[in-house]
């Protein structure tokens, strides 16, 4: 049995649960979104420029959508970064620990990375309530829109945090969102 899941290149039920699933469905997800909001912000910019030096007349709308956009791109990339562990980290120092040592400090990494984004979703929700009244002014929208991405990245990055520490109690890596 375990021959036959080696050569498929398949792993039983229980080393891919419910969380592994969910958080690359969730990743490859948060990618896409990333890299049609870069593409996004592309197009605003060119129009903008277009606007402003062939038509004469720059678009006072662009450079506001184009900031929120920023923010979608930078921090749903940000914890897809979390997830394909492309996070900042001192692997240096790390690969002149022992095997248990590294791991103790992989869990602690990962345990303080999931409390940073929980900080990021909590304070991203109450600062996106404070402003909810608030309109952006050329987009005619509620302020909370540059909030959002807060709030939804840390939850990512919870998520992302959990399934790491998960995995490495369990002796398992989690494979990369772009495999």
């Amino acid at each position: 049995m375990d021959i036959e899941l080696q050569a498929m290149d398949v792993s039983p039920p229980h080393a891919a649960g419910w969380l592994t699933r969910m958080n690359a469905v969730l990743a490859k997800t948060g990618m896409y979104v990333a890299i049609i909001g870069l593409m996004a912000i592309v197009a605003v910019v060119f129009y903008q420029v277009f606007g402003r030096y062939v038509l004469n007349n720059s678009p006072t709308w662009a450079e506001s959508l184009a900031i929120v956009l920023v923010l979608y791109v930078t921090l749903i990339g940000a914890a897809v970064g979390v997830r394909d562990a492309g996070h900042i980290g001192l692997e240096s120092l790390l690969v002149m620990l022992s095997d248990s040592a590294r791991r103790k400090m992989d869990i602690l990494i990962y345990a303080l990375v999931g409390i940073f984004g929980g900080c990021m979703a909590y304070n991203g929700w109450i600062l996106g309530s404070s402003v909810m009244s608030y309109t952006i002014p050329n987009l005619h929208i509620s302020e909370a829109v540059r909030y959002v991405p807060l709030v939804l990245s840390g939850v990512l990055i919870v998520l992302f945090s959990i399934e790491h520490i998960v995995a490495i109690l369990r002796g398992e890596e989690v494979k990369p969102s772009w495999n």
